[in-house]
């Protein structure tokens, strides 16, 4: 029969190790070295120091003194509990732990010039995606210049394009898009723009349509069926103006049209009328049986804008980007003018 005799398990923490450890008394752990406390030049006086084990050798190659140099290898010496160096009969020799940080300390001064440089950047080898909110007829006019601009100049960046413009200024602020172009009236505090172009406003109909062969007054104009492009947007960003809101027009119920892709069709099939920026209207008309006409009456200008959060203002490849996207609209602007004079689109004056 065994006799098992029971031991209660040690009451304290201290006893329940000394049982774990055989009796032995644990080791008391160090506790983490406090970064604010340590002198940053310290480090480059000891990678001096173990590259050429010379106190006046790493002082020169420093720009200190020989005596600030021995003041900074006893400061180490403290900081980190060890000689570092140690004299032998041929010179200074490097403890163990000198060895140690010797190997250590060129990728770790480079990792901290690195996060206290500016870093150079090179368009080429810019590996990234950035994500553009603008709406499809703005595409339709920018994309064209732009796209082979960055295939050029960068050509491993990925520009992905989103045509909602719903919530962009949100959006811009916690970084789910990076820029956005469109039409706003006001740049809110946090956000920065930059003026692409500005352009005036064209009606587009289709090439046989009946109000063509009469007088092109206002109030032919009223009396037509009037389509309008969604925004998509609730925050006034991006809204694709046709002059219908602020005029006193029978149409109280336009055609709501959900894009400018849609849009062009539908006018070239129908007896509706759609007023978008002139750009846009010639490249479409370029495509489709349509004709370009002068509004009957005097609208505001349309201004496109580049718009982004001041979080992107300072990094140098949006910058770039963005200096790129504003060269791109003014060859697209130039572009459509040629083409504009060119096309010699119809234009009547109100009478």
């Amino acid at each position: 029969m065994l006799d098992c005799a029971f031991t209660p398990a040690p009451a304290t923490p201290q006893a329940r190790q000394a049982l774990v450890t055989g009796g032995r008394q644990a080791a008391p752990q160090r506790p983490a070295m406090n970064l604010a406390s340590v002198d940053l030049n310290l480090l480059v006086a000891l990678a001096a120091l173990l590259e050429h084990r010379n106190v006046t050798h790493a002082a020169q190659h420093v720009g200190q003194s020989q005596p600030a140099m021995s003041r900074a290898l006893a400061r180490l010496r403290g900081m980190f509990n060890d000689d570092i160096l140690v004299r032998t009969s041929t010179g200074l020799a490097p403890t163990p732990r000198g060895e140690r940080l010797a190997a250590m300390l060129p990728s770790v001064l480079g990792a901290i010039r690195e996060i206290v440089s500016s870093r150079s950047f090179a368009p080429e080898e810019w590996r990234s995606k950035v994500t553009m909110a603008m709406p499809d007829h703005q595409a339709l006019v920018l994309l064209p210049r732009l796209l082979p601009r960055l295939r050029e100049r960068a050509p491993q960046l990925d520009i992905v394009t989103d045509p909602l413009l719903a919530g962009a200024l949100r959006r811009l602020e916690q970084g789910e898009i990076d820029l956005a172009v469109g039409q706003i009236g006001e740049t809110p505090p946090g956000y920065l723009r930059r003026s692409l172009y500005s352009d005036r406003f064209a009606c587009l109909l289709r090439q046989d349509h009946p109000a063509l062969a009469q007088d092109w007054t206002i109030e032919r104009f009223a009396t037509l069926r009037h389509a309008v492009i969604a925004s998509g947007s609730e925050d006034g960003f991006g809204q694709v103006y046709d002059g219908l809101a602020k005029l006193d027009l029978p149409d109280r119920d336009p055609m709501l049209v959900p894009n400018m892709l849609t849009a062009p069709a539908m006018i070239a099939e129908t007896d509706l009328v759609l007023t978008v920026p002139h750009r846009v209207a010639t490249r479409v008309a370029a495509m489709l049986p349509l004709a370009v006409v002068e509004p009957p009456l005097e609208l505001p200008p349309y201004e496109v804008a580049l718009i982004w959060h001041e979080r992107r203002h300072r990094d140098p490849d949006h910058s770039w980007l963005r200096t790129e996207i504003a060269a791109a609209a003014l060859a697209a602007v130039d572009s459509g003018r040629r083409s504009a004079e060119a096309m010699e689109p119809r234009r009547r004056a109100a009478s």
